[in-house]
């Protein structure tokens, strides 16, 4: 099983002002071999938060579009995420699994 850190913006970052079910973040995955990971995390009912500001401010076309996350997840929640990840290694690495905009970078 591949060990690996994980720091989580909403953490770090005003802990105590975060919706656990309703916000995004980013979080950064350091893996034992030395890949480190930057990953933009949404929850899954900020996604309609996120059209909803877009229609309002006019961006993106007046919401006709929407540049999606790395990922998405139920909750943001160490546990969640801890989780989420642990299971996406099962299957390869993240740099193949997730959006194309997760680069995978050897600091070794």
């Amino acid at each position: 099983m591949d060990e690996f850190k994980l720091w989580l913006e909403f953490e770090e970052v005003d802990p105590n002002n975060w919706q656990k079910d309703n916000d995004f973040c980013n979080i950064h995955v350091k893996m034992e071999d030395g890949r480190h990971y930057g990953i933009n995390v949404w929850t899954y009912n900020f996604l309609t938060t996120a059209l909803q500001s877009n229609k309002e401010t006019r961006n993106n076309l007046n919401g006709l579009y929407l540049i999606p996350p790395d990922l998405f997840v139920e909750e943001l929640t160490r546990d969640c995420i801890e989780k989420t990840i642990s299971d996406l290694l099962k299957t390869g690495n993240l740099e193949e699994i997730l959006n194309p905009s997760v680069i995978s970078k050897n600091t070794d």
